[in-house]
């Protein structure tokens, strides 16, 4: 049964692994989130490896993809649908370019959490803001 920490995690590595395995970039920027988000803290980070394998493995199943988000759903508090979203978006903004699988993969996981359109753009436009380059 997943934990709604184990939920966060889950949902920025499906977010991670959009379009490609998990590159070592973006499990470095995973922990720095971990690491930096109140939500995560008396989070033991020592479980995170075998959080990654229990996501792959989830991710792996028949319907991996659907299944996976029902799991983050049925794991996360209402108040924290928001903030799954936004470490999401976080994840997609930091490389400076959104693909298609990563914005195909946001709107999957705004309708499965019940993230409402003018909230998720305010999201969308604060991770844009957070992680503009010169």
């Amino acid at each position: 049964m997943l934990d709604p920490h184990g939920a966060l995690i889950y949902t920025m590595v499906i977010v991670s692994a959009a379009e490609r395995d998990l590159p070592d970039s973006e499990l470095q920027m995973i922990g720095d989130i971990i690491g930096q988000l109140p939500v995560f803290r008396g989070f033991d980070r020592k479980t995170l490896p075998r959080m990654l394998n229990d996501c792959a493995n989830s991710l792996g199943r028949e319907d991996g993809l659907e299944a996976t988000l029902d799991e983050i759903n049925a794991a996360l508090p209402p108040k924290l649908h928001e903030t799954a979203y936004a470490i999401a978006c976080d994840l997609v903004a930091a490389d400076g370019e959104a693909s298609q699988e990563e914005l195909r993969l946001l709107e999957l996981i705004r309708h499965r959490l019940n993230v409402d359109r003018l909230t998720a753009a305010a999201i969308e436009r604060g991770a844009r803001a957070r992680f503009q380059t010169l």
